[in-house]
């Protein structure tokens, strides 16, 4: 079964407010078994247009992905985030070559 990620783009409006859904989405994350591959590292955008903030996540499948985002947990995080940024999120089923 392939591994799934969240894939999100995000400009941050209030850094410090963001900061606190940072620390509440971490019950949801360590509740998933979720894994940061890539978090507001440094990027340099070659093709089109990007928001400033990447951010990756890693989980074990698609159905935990999923789950992660609909969990009680993230919700509430959720509610933090968005008075103080704009994302683009999408949940992306991994390829795993044969």
């Amino acid at each position: 079964m392939p591994k799934a990620y969240w894939i999100g783009h995000v400009t941050v409006d209030d850094p410090a407010a963001y900061d606190a859904y940072r620390q509440a989405n971490a019950a949801a994350f360590a509740k998933y078994g979720a894994r940061f591959l890539v978090r507001g590292g440094a990027q340099q955008v070659v093709e089109g247009q990007i928001r400033p903030r990447s951010v990756v996540i890693e989980f074990a499948d698609l159905e935990t992905a999923l789950a992660c985002y609909r969990s009680p947990e993230y919700q509430a995080a959720l509610a933090l985030r968005q008075p103080c940024s704009i994302a683009d999120l999408a949940i992306v089923e991994g390829w795993e070559s044969a």
